[in-house]
């Protein structure tokens, strides 16, 4: 089974372990007892697993059972929380969720994420393997259930709504959270191959990540792990739509949403950075006005590494440097340093190898006042597998080390003390 069986099964192996046998769930949830008991008979077939003992006092969920009834009723959350997002607002009655007693279908979800992500009916029926009348009928469907309109026509394909923007977003947090139940069942059996997708940022892309996840295999050689890396408001996003489980790197203060947990893990500072043999590095250390004629590479705008950037000038009364690249690829800021006299602010993690192999090099350590928050950033509620408590596990060992093997790489480094 993949994760994308029928919510609507799924619902009733909650209702199940829930009211402890079929009559019960049956007038819970307005189902026959005999489609009840087709429905959970389908799911173990498609597990693989056992859900329930039968006893004569009705339906005892086993271990993997009532593993998976979690999930699923996590599951289940967050499409009513999607739906009630959506929902029109009655006054004084607040707004009911369309989705709470009885969830979409499964191809109707998909339909949904899909057609935004493809950009139309067209290309998402193709990556479903359907016809696009089928597409079509699938959000037609799913338009009566939500009571909303989701898609409005546009000249280069289908324009999601703002509802089916919110929609989409939490029916992938449902199905991410049906595939962490099937990876539980998987360790509960002795398989060691459950899934990890981790948001990189740059500070850990060269430390931490390739340590941990180099032993995190080691312990569970058959962990289907994806690394994705990007800008953090992408990184973001893919956190909270459930296509990463969480975002290892630079924190931001404070969180940007409510809906996410922060762990902070250590404080890294950020240092100037030159070139093997730059004249920066023969002469005596610069003072803050001398940093203001210098060529810099320096991080977006929106990036706390700018704000301290911009901070550390403010603060010993200087103006910003005015020949500035902005530049947030790390592999396209080596190179211009490599060849040229700029200099750019980086953390020592980030530059390791390139500084063992005597191609950069730091002329001024740990700046005061650029320490920055690494740690890991996961969605509020998260409730890892093994493999991911392992991975987590690994993350923080490693990170007591981490500062400190970072400064080795920079020996030799000053900080002026006028810069303090």
């Amino acid at each position: 089974m993949d994760s994308d069986h029928n919510f609507r099964h799924l619902q009733v192996v909650a209702a199940v372990a829930k009211y402890g046998g079929v009559h019960r769930a049956a007038e819970r949830i307005n189902l026959s007892q005999p489609a009840i008991s087709q429905a959970i008979a389908g799911v173990e077939r498609a597990v693989g697993e056992a859900l329930f003992d039968r006893v004569a006092s009705g339906m005892i969920p086993t271990e993997a059972g009532r593993c998976f009834a979690k999930r699923i009723d996590q599951a289940l959350d967050y499409l009513r929380t999607g739906g009630q997002a959506i929902a029109p607002r009655k006054p004084g009655r607040g707004n009911a969720s369309p989705l709470r007693d009885r969830p979409p279908t499964t191809v109707q979800l998909r339909a949904l994420i899909e057609v935004i992500e493809r950009g139309g009916y067209a290309p998402a029926a193709r990556q479903l393997g359907i016809t696009q009348p089928s597409i079509h009928r699938a959000i037609r469907d799913l338009e009566q259930v939500a009571k909303r309109k989701l898609f409005q026509p546009s000249p280069f394909g289908a324009a999601p709504t703002t509802e089916a923007l919110i929609l989409s977003r939490w029916a992938n947090l449902a199905f991410r959270e049906i595939a962490l139940g099937l990876d539980d069942m998987s360790e509960l059996r002795g398989l060691r191959n459950g899934s990890l997708n981790i948001g990189a940022l740059p500070l850990v892309r060269t430390s931490i990540l390739p340590a941990a996840v180099t032993r995190l295999l080691a312990q569970f050689p058959d962990a289907r792990i994806k690394i994705l890396d990007g800008a953090y408001a992408e990184l973001l996003n893919h956190l909270q739509h459930g296509r990463i489980d969480l975002i290892v790197g630079a924190l931001r203060q404070p969180a940007p949403a409510n809906d996410l947990c922060q762990e902070e893990l250590f404080q890294e500072p950020l240092s100037i950075v030159v070139r093997a043999g730059h004249p920066l590095l023969a002469g005596g250390t610069p003072d803050p006005g001398q940093l203001v004629a210098l060529e810099w590479i320096a991080p977006h705008e929106s990036t706390p590494a700018r704000a301290n950037f911009a901070e550390f000038f403010r603060r010993h009364g200087y103006p910003m440097p005015k020949r500035i690249i902005e530049c947030s690829s790390f592999i396209t800021m080596r190179d211009l340093l490599v060849r040229s006299d700029r200099v750019a602010l980086l953390s020592s993690s980030q530059i390791h190898y390139e500084a063992l192999a005597g191609e950069l090099a730091i002329a001024v350590d740990a700046l005061p006042g650029t320490e920055r928050p690494i740690g890991i950033c996961t969605r509020l509620g998260w409730s890892p597998t093994k493999v991911q408590s392992s991975f987590l596990s690994l993350v923080r060992e490693l990170a007591q080390t981490a500062p400190d093997v970072n400064r080795a790489a920079a020996s030799g480094s000053r900080v002026p003390a006028s810069y303090k």
